[in-house]
């Protein structure tokens, strides 16, 4: 595979991670230009990517998380894929897992025994719950840590009990959190000439993702609860009917209040007193969401955008995903990737959010690859000969 370009392509990760969590970190490099190889259980060995975001489960998921990366097929129980391994190692600067916490360690690739080969490596580990401690052991599920760090008990309508988000967040969280210790730890290499080990976990992303919520209850001893569409501290927040549609509106504070009021010819609430202020509004939520919805069904949702744009008030559409990538602003950022595949024909994927100013133009993916699809040219690379790698195989290990 030729080098891609990109801010990040004198770097080489090697992908041992599966599902979610792993890939979405390791993808911020592949897009990046770092060279990636992705480490997989060779054809017909137990444990391969059977579940989630698997090669075989979901296609449209499988080619937007494992984009412009090699595979390597690799049995890392086998003394000589071991040995592979060490050699990959040896010139690789990030090593990335997302194994239950004991599993690296039963198979001797832990961070210890890694770095002892290459102390620049930097060692990355996501788990669902920790690399110790009483729960390190339990297997982690997105759904599960969004229950367990709070996340549902915050999301849905009053009463209507717990609702997981729409989304994998807390996998999703996971990743980009690791990416960013990854990217801290290369930085820090640069001063000290030395890797170390970069550990999250679902379970504590999940938690910082809670943000102002935990700090309600860290800091001012208040236990957040379900508020729908709501927000908690400011009033009129949230989805409104319109005409043909819906609306979401951020009315945040008392000069956004008197603008929504004037918007909607409600000289008589920006008037009255006792809604003078945040706290008396959040009081009266129901009364204040009862007198603005009524004149909200009254225009349809374009007609209400330009006029809140108009004076200022914070506000837009909700779209469907397909709505989404036909909005012009969404067009305009240019997230929506092109990329020719050979078996599906030309499909897009979901681009980084980032934007380097050094690298307008961002190379376009690459699809992502067959099992074991550059297996050959890596051990090649490594100085193995086409015999040596034919039994190689003929063993299993590769």
């Amino acid at each position: 595979m030729a080098m891609r370009s990109g801010p990040l392509q004198r770097f080489t990760i090697l992908d041992a991670t599966r599902v979610r969590a792993g890939p979405t970190a390791v993808r911020f490099f592949a897009d990046g230009g770092a060279r990636v190889i992705k480490l997989e259980i060779p054809p017909g060995a137990p444990g391969g990517d059977d579940m989630i975001g698997g090669r075989d489960h979901n296609r449209a998921d499988y080619e937007n998380l494992h984009r412009s990366k090699e595979s390597l097929t690799l049995n890392m129980k086998e003394p000589e894929g071991l040995a592979i391994l060490h050699a990959l190692v040896r010139q690789a600067d990030v090593f990335i897992e997302n194994y239950r916490p004991d599993v690296k360690y039963r198979l001797g690739i832990g961070p210890d025994d890694l770095r002892a080969i290459n102390p620049k490596l930097v060692y990355a580990s996501i788990s669902g719950f920790g690399q110790d401690g009483p729960y390190a052991r339990w297997p982690g599920f997105d759904s599960i840590a969004q229950g367990m760090g709070g996340l549902m008990s915050l999301t849905g309508k009053p009463g209507e009990g717990p609702m997981r988000v729409g989304i994998p967040i807390a996998d999703l969280c996971a990743g980009h959190f690791c990416a960013m210790g990854i990217m801290a730890a290369l930085l820090e290499r640069e001063a000290t000439g030395q890797g170390q080990w970069v550990q999250t976990s679902l379970l504590e992303s999940q938690i910082a993702m809670l943000d102002f919520q935990a700090a309600q209850w860290l800091v001012d001893g208040k236990v957040p609860r379900q508020q729908g569409n709501e927000h908690p501290l400011t009033v009129p927040t949230g989805v409104f009917e319109t005409l043909d549609g819906h609306l979401n509106i951020a009315a945040i504070g008392n000069t956004m209040w008197a603008r929504l009021c004037e918007a909607l010819d409600l000289a008589e609430l920006a008037a009255d007193a006792t809604l003078a202020n945040d706290p008396d509004r959040v009081a009266q939520r129901a009364r204040v969401n009862e007198a603005v919805g009524r004149v909200f069904k009254q225009r349809s949702t374009a007609e209400w955008t330009e006029r809140l744009l108009k004076v200022g008030v914070p506000c837009g559409p909700i779209h469907r995903v397909d709505q989404v990538f036909e909005d012009p602003q969404v067009k305009h950022l240019g997230i929506r990737w092109p990329m020719p595949h050979p078996q599906m024909g030309d499909i897009a994927l979901v681009g980084q959010p980032v934007r380097l100013s050094a690298h307008p133009h961002i190379e376009p993916p690459t699809p992502a690859p067959l099992q074991g699809e550059q297996t050959d040219t890596i051990l090649r690379d490594l100085g193995y000969s086409d015999e040596r790698i034919a039994a190689l195989r003929a063993a299993f290990v590769v």
